[in-house]
């Protein structure tokens, strides 16, 4: 794509949002002067929420699609690529066509220095990880904000500390009172299995002309991140990630506080202040908004009483995010829609209240047998999640 049409998509995106501007103030207008507003207007409005929403996501298509590795051999564009991967990268793509093995667990040792899975099957490629890995992390909101540890174990070890020792002033000959010792304990984060099945016929399989590692790292990658990101919104932490909106309420170590948003099902400006404001000022630079989209088409529409700006503004540059007080907005289809006693948006400097543990690998289990005339891929990551630091995030509740 040319600069010229990108450029002409992002002036597509700001026109959009003045005319989204136009339309709502013309709504608000009409409220103020009659005390309800045409229909059309929230119609109209519909419409050029989507159309924003549209731009948004064609702009940040393009820069996917400019950083996305391309699969291949494994040696593509790199002449001094290891030769025991390019021949394991070989052996691999006809594992997934003909099932035969060729070695390849003795060439998986010699590559990628790790044995084959206890469970069975073999660990992919490479690239074909590296492009599953990138999918996934396009497509959710959480891996984008969260802190991501890559392990080799099968959990990660942290260290809770859940007070400060005691600091203060003193002189050179002054006296210095004993500190107090911080209360420290130890936590895991275990990985959990989690696993795709994308199905093909063997025909498809057979054929030359189909990339058949580009077709099940889309086919896998899309399966991994929809459990993901429902598993990091509210998984209940049983054989799953524990999400953020599983934790009691309050303001205690292992509680999450929830900011009433002072109206019942209906977000509004001072709610959404109130709620950013609920951060500690060390969480706020790097704190970001989560919320549903139809959440985010609703703030669209709200102004700061004092200023009568508006709250939110459109990121007008490629990969650029929408910003909501100033901060990004990131959204999250798990979170709730905006309901009577919904837990509709969050607040947070994710990259200290939240870690995402990787295991290293994800292996393929090539299965021609339980579901004839079909081939199934059984494809398995372990993955976990939790959230590390309680007074890092906040969520609203609507009453």
């Amino acid at each position: 794509m040319s600069i010229s049409e990108i450029t002409d998509r992002v002036a597509s995106l700001g026109h959009a949002w003045e005319q989204f501007k136009n339309v709502n103030d013309a709504r608000l207008r009409d409220i103020e002067r009659k005390g309800n507003a045409d229909p059309l207007y929230s119609e109209h409005l519909n419409t050029i929420s989507a159309a924003l929403d549209n731009y948004k996501s064609r702009l940040d298509q393009i820069e996917t699609a400019y950083n996305r590795p391309i699969l291949g051999d494994e040696n593509d564009g790199h002449k001094n690529a290891h030769p025991a991967r390019n021949e394991y990268g070989k052996a691999f793509r006809n594992y997934l066509r003909k099932g035969m093995d060729a070695g390849l667990e003795a060439l998986q040792t010699k590559a990628l220095s790790v044995g084959s899975d206890p469970d069975g099957g073999y660990l992919v490629t490479p690239t074909m990880s590296s492009n599953i890995v990138k999918s996934i992390f396009e497509t959710s909101p959480m891996r984008q904000v969260a802190s991501i540890e890559t392990i080799s174990t099968d959990s990660l070890e942290l260290i809770d500390d859940h007070d400060q020792a005691a600091a203060g002033w003193t002189s050179e000959t002054g006296a210095i009172s004993e500190s107090s010792t911080p209360t420290l304990a130890k936590r895991n984060i275990a990985t959990h299995q989690l696993y795709a099945q994308p199905k093909a016929t063997q025909k498809l399989v057979d054929d030359s002309a189909i990339d058949i590692e580009s077709w099940l790292s889309d086919k896998i990658s899309d399966i991994f991140a929809r459990k993901e990101n429902t598993a990091f919104v509210n998984g209940n932490g049983v054989g799953q990630p524990r999400g953020i909106l599983t934790y009691p309420a309050g303001t205690s170590w292992g509680q999450i506080e929830q900011v009433n948003s002072g109206t019942s099902a209906t977000v509004t400006a001072d709610a959404i202040i109130t709620l950013f404001y609920s951060l500690k000022d060390a969480y706020t630079r790097r704190s970001s908004f989560f919320m549903n989209r139809t959440t985010v088409q609703a703030v669209r529409l709200l102004k700061q009483t004092s200023t009568n700006n508006y709250l939110w503004q459109p990121g007008l540059a490629t990969g650029a995010p929408d910003t909501l007080m100033g901060v990004p907005v990131y959204m999250a289809s798990d979170m709730p829609v905006a309901a009577a006693s919904s837990l509709s948006i969050a607040v947070a400097d994710f990259k200290s209240a939240y870690q995402i543990v990787d295991r290293k690998g994800i292996t393929i289990l090539r299965d021609p047998f339980t579901e004839k005339p079909f081939v199934k891929f059984y494809a398995t990551k372990r993955v976990g999640g939790d959230v590390t630091n309680f007074e890092a995030i906040k969520i609203m509740k609507l009453i």
